[in-house]
């Protein structure tokens, strides 16, 4: 059950508010750690999987006594501790060989986390031509029907993309691309228990001449080059992830009438007003706005010449 905190100052309460649901999420940062014992396969792939992460994620090289599926107080401790929501945890055993898992937090308590095993691996320093900078968000491409078939296939995509998701744009620069990441699902075996290979694929893009208006794209290896097999799985239940995935009343799409944007985004609104009493409007005294006798007089005789009565003289 998620605990309430209840603000004891204005600052912690802006502290809060920062917190909640927004209509434009902050960047979640990760943090990656190790396991009690890690492979070298393993201590390659966080460092390869750390590196397209940043800058935003806290990289942990001291060993940790974590056993997520297990217990998961001393992880959710160092989410606290850290102001994190997203983790990726290296492990390696007799039992489950060169692991990783992937998982997010929800109010710095776990969320849902997805256990995969390394199979194959080509580390990143490999693949030394092809480089993107620090901080550049991924254009994701994922093949396969298993994406649309299983349930854990489907978590894991909405995770990865959870995961290596930068900071929100309104346009996408063409030039701005700088990689992507291919994941691709094998065929599925016969026994639904089991699970396929996932091939994890990092290329560099690269934009050439073409001669037209369109460039040419080309792609090339950058690494790191992982195949994953999903092993076990914690899903969020139904309530906590309504209230994780909680849009904000802003988000809500509103029909806004006299309102409309020109080519260069500003805003344009027509207002509608009622009848105007100018006869209550409250000015100040001024000299100038005073009647003279010779007025005062004309408005008198009106006045009595409205009630029916003469004027003798």
């Amino acid at each position: 059950m998620l605990r309430v905190v209840k603000p004891k100052n204005s600052r912690s309460k802006r502290f809060l508010d920062n917190r909640e649901a927004k209509a434009v999420e902050n960047v979640k940062t990760a943090l990656v750690l190790r396991g009690s014992n890690t492979s070298e396969i393993v201590k390659e792939a966080l460092a390869d999987l750390y590196a397209l992460k940043k800058p935003d994620a806290v990289s942990f090289s001291k060993k940790n006594e974590i056993h997520p599926f297990d217990d998961q107080a001393p992880l959710e401790a160092l989410l606290r501790k850290n102001d994190t929501s997203l983790f990726l945890l290296g492990t390696h055993s007799k039992k489950r060989p060169h692991n990783l898992v992937f998982g997010r937090a929800f109010d710095h308590q776990i969320l849902d986390m997805i256990e995969v095993g390394i199979e194959y691996a080509i580390p990143g320093y490999v693949f030394a031509d092809a480089k993107c900078a620090v901080g550049a968000r991924p254009l994701f491409l994922f093949q396969g029907e298993a994406f649309d078939q299983r349930e854990e296939y489907r978590a894991f995509k909405n995770l990865l993309i959870d995961f290596f998701h930068g900071e929100f744009t309104d346009g996408i620069d063409l030039h701005g691309i700088q990689h992507m990441i291919s994941v691709t699902a094998g065929p599925l075996p016969a026994d639904e228990s089991e699970s396929g290979v996932i091939y994890f694929r990092v290329l560099s893009i690269e934009l050439k001449k073409s001669g037209t208006k369109n460039p040419r794209v080309e792609t090339t290896e950058m690494g790191p080059a992982l195949d994953f097999r999903i092993r076990r799985t914690k899903l969020a239940d139904m309530n906590t992830w309504r209230q994780a995935t909680r849009v904000p009343r802003e988000m809500h799409a509103r029909n806004v009438k006299n309102i409309n944007r020109d080519g260069m985004g500003d805003t344009y609104g027509r207002i509608h007003l009622g009848e105007q009493k100018l006869d209550e409007i409250q000015t100040r005294k001024m000299k100038a706005l005073k009647l003279t006798r010779q007025e005062k007089k004309s408005q008198q005789n009106d006045a009595e010449g409205d009630d029916g009565s003469m004027n003798v003289e």
